[in-house]
């Protein structure tokens, strides 16, 4: 069964007649009455019941119409899609992100899209999973270390790593040494967390050692913690809890987490996530100043 075959059943309903659907598809009425008649034959039922010359639609035939009908828009759908796709257009955007960046970057960057960008679907997933997402079907995926070939990648924004303190803290200076921070109570993540990592490694080369540390599973509850007059909360999210931010200065200066967005360079609107990629560069820095920008 052809799409075309279809094409003309629909059409000689819709026109009233041989003659009139052969004008408007723009082929011979022979040529019409032959693909419906190969049709019936393909179908095994009567479309039409033929009578002086006329045809009018048999009751399988009512039956059939809506079927028929319901395949051509599938198929000028799919004909709609590929063109979209052919021209490195999205009509969807699925986004795979850690916890944080989810929650303050690329949430409130879904708040800026406007009705002309692909509709998202955000999901949560640590680094690793991240790149297991691209390859399961996500366009995009937001990244805390440079990936590697064969991805392509773009750098998104240098955030810093906060030690977050209760407003009533004794530290007033914007900044803290790994010294000094390590005889405070320290609310960290637990070692999955890039935030964590990085601070053990900057404790590591720094030749120090963490006393009191207490780990936490959310960044929340760190920071709700450090409200609570427990210790000092390392992370890399917005403040909340009125919490007030200093940054780390370890032996080779602030700490830092770098993000990146990743994809796979043969999709098909890849010159479109690259777009979306400095967009959310762009966005980075607007909501948190120049400082963040990426060396590009």
């Amino acid at each position: 069964m052809e799409l075309r075959t279809l094409g003309y059943f629909v059409a000689v309903v819709e026109a009233g007649s041989v003659s009139a659907a052969a004008e408007a598809v723009r082929i011979t009425q022979p040529a019409i009455s032959r693909q419906l008649r190969q049709l019936e034959h393909e179908l095994g039922i009567s479309l039409f019941v033929r009578s002086a010359g006329r045809l009018r639609l048999s009751a399988a035939g009512r039956e059939f119409l809506p079927h028929a009908r319901d395949v051509l828009r599938s198929a000028d759908g799919a004909r709609a899609a590929a063109r979209s796709y052919a021209a490195g257009r999205l009509e969807r955007l699925t986004i795979a992100a850690p916890t944080t960046t989810l929650t303050d970057v690329i949430a409130p960057f879904l708040a800026t899209l406007s009705s002309d960008d692909p509709m998202p679907t955000v999901f949560e997933s640590d680094p690793r999973g991240a790149y297991d997402a691209l390859r399961s079907g996500a366009d995009l995926a937001i990244v805390t270390e440079a990936p590697h070939s064969p991805l392509a990648s773009a750098p998104i924004a240098v955030l810093p790593v906060w030690a977050y303190v209760a407003v009533d803290h004794p530290w007033q200076a914007p900044t803290i040494r790994l010294p000094a921070l390590v005889e405070e109570t320290l609310l960290v993540l637990t070692p999955g967390f890039k935030p964590r990592q990085i601070l053990d490694l900057a404790i590591e080369r720094a030749g120090l050692t963490a006393g009191d540390v207490v780990e936490c599973s959310n960044p929340q509850v760190a920071q709700a913690l450090a409200a609570a007059g427990r210790g000092v909360a390392i992370v890399t999210d917005d403040p909340r809890f009125d919490l007030r931010g200093v940054e780390i200065l370890g032996r080779d200066g602030p700490l830092r987490i770098e993000l990146f967005a990743a994809w796979e360079p043969e999709h098909h609107a890849a010159a479109t996530l690259a777009r979306l990629a400095e967009r959310l560069r762009d966005f980075c820095v607007e909501r948190y100043g120049a400082d963040v920008a990426p060396a590009v």
